[in-house]
């Protein structure tokens, strides 16, 4: 087996990541970057047992995909971030918050990535697979969780309804991931493909604006 193709399955997370980093106008410690990477790739693996064990057990497709699979993995992304940011004396801007969801987001990525390519050794397939990855999947995990960061910053300065930022956030997140997996699980034909482009084209969108909203906002190293 050349498991030297395995490392395409980190080239999606590692071009996202080069983009989004550029974003950040005071850039944060590599070290502090490759931990949440890690530790983003490290959840990834009881996430499969539990995804493994929910699936074995429910008879309902909705609660599977929304529940085993979105709310699982939407949770253990945003717990890297609470266990290993929320208290770095680093984390000084907003967009901290985004960015530090993305990477996390981008480690989980990249073992899926490398897992998808179990069983495919020409390099042809390998190339289509994470070339399609690249423009789904991978940046499903990065707007799903960047939208979750945004709701973790606005819950710093609307501490009152810490709550119900962070609760606003993992729902909208766990609702856009389920329904990019309901849409590849469930549906037949080029209808298949018209709810994930909506996703990508509406979630990107607000994204993109929540990048810029949230750098209009004061530094939270007092909060």
């Amino acid at each position: 087996m050349n498991y030297f193709l395995y490392l395409f399955g980190f080239l999606p997370s590692l071009v996202w990541l080069a983009f989004y980093l550029r974003k950040d106008s005071h850039p944060e410690s590599n070290q502090e970057i490759v931990m949440v990477f890690f530790f983003g790739m490290l959840v990834a693996i009881p996430a499969i047992y539990i995804e493994q064990g929910l699936g074995s057990i429910s008879l309902n497709i909705i609660f599977y995909i929304f529940i085993g699979g979105a709310l699982v993995e939407e949770f253990l992304k945003y717990l890297v971030v609470r266990l290993e940011v929320l208290r770095n004396p680093e984390l000084d801007e907003p967009c901290d918050f985004i960015l530090y969801m993305i990477i996390a987001a981008l480690g989980f990525a990249a073992v899926e990535n490398i897992l998808s390519l179990t069983g495919f050794l020409k390099i042809g397939d390998t190339l289509k697979i994470i070339s399609a990855r690249f423009v789904t999947a991978t940046f499903l995990h990065t707007i799903c969780s960047g939208i979750l960061g945004y709701f973790i910053a606005l819950s710093f300065y609307h501490y009152k309804k810490r709550r119900f930022y962070l609760l606003s956030g993992l729902t909208i997140a766990v609702l856009l991931h389920g329904l990019y997996n309901l849409s590849i699980m469930e549906i037949d034909g080029w209808q298949q493909f018209i709810l994930p482009l909506i996703i990508f084209i509406v979630a990107g969108t607000f994204l993109s604006r929540a990048f810029r909203r949230v750098k209009k906002l004061k530094s939270i190293c007092n909060h």
